[in-house]
């Protein structure tokens, strides 16, 4: 880690919009000595719209009481003024993703990679399964496995969960779904408010639920894809941060289907599992602004 980026901080905000919020923003931090080397906005209208901002400011010899001292000054000059959720988040701090997956392993391999070769900006804490067939390639990667098998009562299901929070417990920033094939409980979704990324193999919102290939060869599409989102109580219905797409035709079998897919979901999933490391995503009711590079 270079020292910039020991004292490189991000800063995420959301208000209602109105003049003088960039002003207002950029004036405090070069009050403060900050270099801000990179800014995005975004206002979904300017009278009576909402603004979003992403900023990433520079200031040498940052540290967590600096920036905790920054926070407040922020809070008491600024946010307070113009009625903003924000966050303000040291890069030096990378956040901690726990991976939870079933059987099928491409997604859960391309954000292993990712994170070996230092391409994903996280620090991976842990992988957890409800099948011990993934253990090896796990461990191989270097990373704690734990085997959580999931019963089908409603109690053996909230104890599995039990057991899974647990383990999560201040180990996991976010929590990512790489084709983690349990419905989670809206007790469980509540502890990780968009914070939990589950990647679907569908282009939301068709075909939601299960078999999701096969229901779309039987519809004869000419596009499949994937949609990486946010979790909520909802089935398949959060916040969508990243999809793609793929052409296929009539002579396409449901495993062509397959095939092609499971591609499409390795790198939609890193892809927003990336953004949302990176503090480019910013939830707006069930929609997400993204802020890519």
């Amino acid at each position: 880690m270079s020292d910039s980026t020991k004292s490189t901080v991000r800063l995420l905000i959301t208000c209602p919009d109105r003049p003088g919020i960039v002003a207002a923003v950029s004036g405090f931090l070069h009050s403060h000595g900050v270099n801000i080397i990179h800014s995005d906005q975004h206002s979904t209208d300017p009278e009576g719209g909402h603004f979003f901002m992403r900023n990433e400011f520079y200031l040498p010899g940052m540290d967590m009481d600096g920036l905790e001292d920054l926070r407040e000054q922020f809070q008491a000059d600024v946010a307070g003024n113009f009625d903003m959720d924000w966050t303000m988040n040291p890069v030096w701090r990378k956040k901690k993703v726990a991976i939870l997956v079933s059987k099928v392993d491409h997604a859960l391999m391309e954000l292993l990679w990712r994170w070996r070769t230092g391409s994903l900006e996280a620090d991976i804490t842990m992988v957890i399964s409800n099948h011990p067939d993934l253990r090896k390639s796990v461990e191989f990667f270097g990373v704690p496995f734990h085997h959580v098998p999931v019963g089908r009562s409603l109690r053996e299901k909230v104890a599995a969960e039990d057991a899974i929070l647990a383990h999560l417990d201040g180990q996991a920033d976010v929590v990512v779904l790489a084709r983690y094939m349990q419905i989670l409980t809206g007790d469980f979704v509540t502890r990780y408010p968009n914070r939990i990324i589950n990647i679907h193999h569908s282009f939301l919102p068709a075909f939601i639920g299960a078999d999701p290939y096969r229901r779309a060869h039987e519809r004869g599409v000419k596009l499949i894809g994937a949609t990486a989102h946010y979790v909520t109580e909802d089935l398949d219905q959060g916040p969508i941060i990243e999809q793609d797409v793929n052409r296929v035709t009539h002579s396409h079998t449901v495993e062509d289907l397959k095939r092609l897919g499971a591609d499409i979901e390795r790198h939609v999933l890193a892809r927003a599992v990336q953004w949302h490391v990176q503090d480019r995503v910013i939830v707006d009711g069930n929609k997400t602004i993204v802020f890519r590079r």
